[in-house]
C-alpha cells in the first residue's frame, strides 16, 4: 500500500547500485519506461472483474441483473466497480477510507470520480445517501467486494453482511471467525488468493518481458492475464468439488499440490 510506480523506479535503481550493472527485472511495477509492462497499475482491479466474471458464468448469474456492492475506491476498487459497470452490473454503493455513498439505483461511477479527482475523496459526495467506511460492508447487495483492507468483515458485523457472493479484492478482509460463519450462511467467498491474483500475475508478465526484452501492449496483457486467471478459477473449483471444501480451502489445496507434485517429480521428498 501506498507506493507506485516511482517507488518501484527506485527500489530497482537501489539493487542496480549494488549489483554495479542495470536490473530491470528484479523489480515489477515500474514505469512504462524503465521496463514496466502496459496495463499494470490497472491490473488488480481488471482480475478482479474477470474472476467475477468468471465465477458468475459458472453459477449462471448474468452480472446485467446483479447489485454490487464496493468498498474501497482506489486502484483497485475502482477499476473493478467500473469493470464490473462495464458488463452490465448495477453498483449501488462504494466507499473509501472517508466514507461511502449508496443508491439502490444505482451510482453514476463517472462523476463519483469527478468528485474524488476535484475533492481527493468522496467525502462530501453530493449524490445517494452517506454511510461509514465499514458499514458499507452491510448494504445489501449480490455480489460483495471488499477492496479496502484486512480484516473489515469479522464476527462483529459478519451478521449484517446481505449478500449473495463476496470476492476479496483486498488482502484478507475476512477473519477467519468470519470465514466460518459465512460458510454456515451458505455465502460463497471467492478468496483473495485468487480473486486480487491479478496484479502479481502481470508482474510475472513483466519479469518475463524484461527477460525477453519485449513488451506486449494493452490487450495481450489483459487477454493473458484473463486466461491465467480463468484456469485458476478452473483448477479451484474443480478442487472444491473432488475435496468437497469451499473455495479458499480448495485454492491453498491447488497450491499446496502443485508444490508437492513438483518436490516429488524432483526427489526431494519420497
Amino acid at each position: 500500500m501506498a507506493t507506485g510506480e516511482r517507488e518501484m523506479a527506485w527500489f530497482m535503481d537501489t539493487y542496480s547500485q549494488q549489483v554495479g550493472y542495470p536490473v530491470p527485472e528484479i523489480v515489477t511495477g515500474k514505469p512504462l519506461v524503465l521496463g514496466g509492462t502496459a496495463g499494470r497499475n490497472a491490473a488488480t482491479g481488471l482480475g478482479v472483474v474477470f474472476c467475477t466474471q468468471a465465477v458468475c458464468d459458472h453459477l449462471g448469474w448474468d452480472l446485467s441483473d446483479l447489485r454490487v456492492v464496493v468498498q474501497g475506491f482506489g486502484s483497485v476498487g475502482a477499476v473493478a466497480a467500473r469493470g464490473l459497470a462495464a458488463r452490465g452490473a448495477t453498483v449501488v454503493g462504494i466507499a473509501d477510507v472517508t466514507g461511502g455513498v449508496v443508491d439502490p439505483d444505482g451510482l453514476d461511477l463517472e462523476l463519483a470520480a469527478d468528485w474524488i479527482a476535484e475533492h481527493r475523496f468522496l467525502r462530501g459526495y453530493p449524490t445517494g445517501e452517506p454511510v461509514g467506511r465499514n458499514e458499507i460492508v452491510e448494504t445489501p447487495c449480490d455480489i460483495l467486494v471488499p477492496a479496502a483492507i484486512e480484516h473489515q468483515i469479522t464476527e462483529e458485523n459478519v451478521s449484517r453482511v446481505s449478500c449473495r457472493l463476496i470476492v476479496e479484492a483486498a488482502n484478507g478482509p475476512i477473519t477467519p471467525g468470519a470465514d466460518e460463519i459465512l460458510r454456515e450462511r451458505g455465502i460463497p467467498v471467492l478468496p483473495d488468493i485468487l480473486a486480487n491474483a491479478g496484479g502479481v500475475t502481470v508482474s510475472y508478465f513483466e519479469w518475463a518481458q524484461d527477460q525477453q526484452k519485449f513488451h506486449w501492449d494493452t490487450d495481450q496483457i489483459a487477454g493473458r492475464l484473463s486466461d491465467h486467471l480463468g484456469q485458476g478459477l478452473e483448477r479451484v473449483i474443480e478442487a472444491a468439488g473432488r475435496l468437497d471444501v469451499d473455495w479458499r480451502t480448495a485454492a491453498q489445496a491447488v497450491a499446496i499440490e502443485r508444490f508437492a507434485e513438483a518436490a516429488r517429480l524432483r526427489a526431494i521428498y519420497p
